[in-house]
This record gives structure tokens, C-alpha cells and sequence, in this order.
């Protein structure tokens, strides 16, 4: 059962973390939403950490920014992220991507 309050839509994005346990990595976005994101990478996390996340989304000059990003679950080289923390025009921006992906997916 589906309990997610925002539809997650498949993508892919490059993406950079860093936090006080995990002295910085990068990863693949695999999907994303307004409310987090999954990642693959090769930097291991371990679930409660919180994590500054950079999203780098094709054909925008700067990365989104994401204040904290706590992480919910590990699986593998997989891990899911909930935005907890992002600023107000991070958020706008995050949430023009998210629009623009939702109609590129309606339309095919």
C-alpha cells in the first residue's frame, strides 16, 4: 500500500551530499518528489543521518539545494531521502522541477 502524501516520478540526476558523519559523496537520483528523493551511490549512510543535498538537474545552471535532508531507509547502494530542512526559493525551484517532470510524464 502506497502511503506516500507526493507521487515520486522516475529521473535521473546527478546529486552531491556531505554531513558531519559522512564527509561528503555523490550519487545518482533515481526518483524524486516535493518531499525527498532516492539515491544510489557509492558512499555508504546509515538511516537518521541528516545530510546537506545538492540536485543537479539537467539544463539548470545551479545545483537545488537542500538544507536536510534526513536519510529514512538503506537498501544496498540505495537510500531514501526526506527533505526536512530547504529554503523557500530552493523549495520554489524543487517544486518547478517536480511540475515540469509530472507534465513530461502525463504527456507520454
Amino acid at each position: 500500500m502506497e502511503l506516500r502524501k507526493y507521487p515520486r516520478f522516475p529521473v535521473q540526476f546527478r546529486s552531491s551530499f556531505s554531513s558531519a558523519q559522512v564527509v561528503g559523496g555523490e550519487g545518482k537520483g533515481i526518483d524524486l518528489s516535493l518531499r525527498g528523493c532516492r539515491v544510489e551511490s557509492n558512499t555508504e549512510v546509515q538511516p537518521g543521518a541528516n545530510l546537506v543535498l545538492r540536485i543537479y538537474m539537467p539544463g539548470h545552471d545551479s545545483p537545488i539545494e537542500v538544507d536536510v535532508a534526513t536519510v529514512r531507509w538503506t537498501r544496498g547502494k540505495q537510500f531514501g531521502l526526506e527533505f526536512m530542512n530547504i529554503r523557500t526559493e530552493e523549495r520554489e525551484r524543487l517544486r518547478q522541477v517536480v511540475r515540469d517532470i509530472e507534465l513530461s510524464v502525463r504527456l507520454t
